[in-house]
């Protein structure tokens, strides 16, 4: 039977209802059926942290209940795309904001804006021909596999070491300066040094910080600091869908990745789609991550830590310290030491004890923590999980 306009609105307010609809009304919902054991997939305790290996981050109530709400009505994509992007962008108080494909996705799309802003006849070309000779200069210590999203756009990197080779780098074949947050450290340029050499000589930046959140101010410090495009991964510490992401900065080259990526066709981007679902997820799961209490997330950490670190260091011989990466995943990680004398395992021992153990506990080194030690990540630790690690490590220890 066809719908009223009555009905029509009334559902209309049901579903705007649903996107606001909290993890207890979620949960009110039929159980869920148990889809990794009829996959014969084993679910697994994830003490390394947010690994895309691994899922990335588990979604909250009301992020998977937004994704539900958005999957019920049809929409028109691109007026989505837009509306989310500015929903997000007055969360994250940035002039403009897009829903990637996840960082690499970002990537890709805002190389292909960076090539296309003042030419949009090349949007169908990418990726260019090499006879294009079109190049993008990045620190020679940020080399990463995610190089191949700015290549696949058709372009060449050009590695530097100093300031000076930067400058003599820049030409007009240069559509872009590249970098990578998580090695800033380790490089011989900084932050200020490289952005001063890119107002000066015209040059759009694009910086990749997939993983440098929390804290929350990251989402807009890197673009007021003066990078004209910041991507993020969405299904990280910000808890969205994992194949998300952002791409942060100025409106004319937000509004330039678009036509590179899609809904639109005929472009580089085409096959980087991103449901209705993800965007929508993705609004919500930013608008839930500016309104978290990050103080008592940290608390939390740290509690999980004291669970854990009591219960091993009741084994003589064996150590704990916090240790707190400076950069990407920057949240209080444990750190288990022993002495080899008295404690006759290795860590590659420990590690696979607690892998082939019943259920899996899955860890791994993370960035910024020094290669010391034995790393637990109690970052994406879910209620009571503390305590079956603590249990498991004590008798891989043991």
């Amino acid at each position: 039977m066809d719908m009223t306009r009555r009905e029509a609105l009334a559902a209309g307010a049901t579903t705007a209802a649903g996107l606001g609809a909290t993890a207890t009304a979620a949960a009110a919902g039929p159980s869920l059926p148990d889809v990794y054991a009829e996959l014969g997939v084993v679910p697994v305790i994830n003490a390394a942290g947010t690994i895309t290996t691994m899922g990335g981050s588990l979604m909250p109530g009301e992020v998977t209940a937004a994704w539900q709400a958005a999957a019920r009505h049809f929409v028109s994509l691109p007026e989505l795309q837009d509306r989310v992007g500015e929903k997000i962008a007055e969360l994250l108080k940035v002039p403009a904001a897009l829903v990637t494909t996840g960082a690499a996705g970002g990537i890709v799309v805002g190389t292909a804006a960076a090539i296309t802003w003042k030419h949009p006849e090349r949007v169908s070309r990418l990726p260019m021909p090499a006879e294009a000779g079109l190049e993008v200069i990045r620190p020679r210590s940020h080399r990463e596999c995610y190089d191949h999203q700015a290549t696949a756009c058709g372009v060449k990197i050009v590695e530097v070491g100093t300031v000076k080779e930067l400058e003599q780098a820049i030409s007009p074949r240069t559509v872009m300066m590249l970098s990578y947050n998580v090695h800033e450290p380790e490089g011989g340029i900084s932050h200020r040094e490289w952005l001063q050499v890119a107002r000066r000589r015209g040059i759009i930046t694009l910086l990749d910080a997939a993983a440098d959140v929390p804290p929350l101010s990251r989402l807009w410090d890197y673009h007021r600091m003066g990078y004209d495009l910041v991507v993020f991964s969405g299904g990280k510490a910000i808890r969205g869908p994992q194949g998300a992401g952002l791409l942060l900065g100025r409106k004319d080259l937000i509004n330039a990745a678009k036509p590179n990526t899609a809904p639109a066709c005929n472009n580089i981007g085409r096959g980087m789609k991103v449901s209705k679902e993800d965007m929508v997820a993705m609004w919500a799961a930013v608008r839930r991550f500016v309104e978290l209490d990050h103080e008592a997330e940290e608390a939390k950490w740290r509690k999980r830590i004291a669970v854990i670190a009591t219960a091993v260091e009741r084994i003589p011989g064996v150590t704990t310290r916090i240790v707190l990466p400076p950069v990407a995943n920057h949240v209080p990680h444990l750190v288990i030491d022993w002495d080899r004398n008295r404690v006759k395992v290795t860590p590659q021992q420990v590690k696979q004890a607690l892998a082939t153990g019943d259920p899996p506990i899955l860890t791994a080194r993370v960035h910024g923590t020094g290669n010391k030690g034995f790393l637990v990540s109690v970052f994406m630790l879910e209620p009571g999980e503390d305590a079956i690690v603590g249990r498991r490590l004590v008798d891989a220890l043991g």
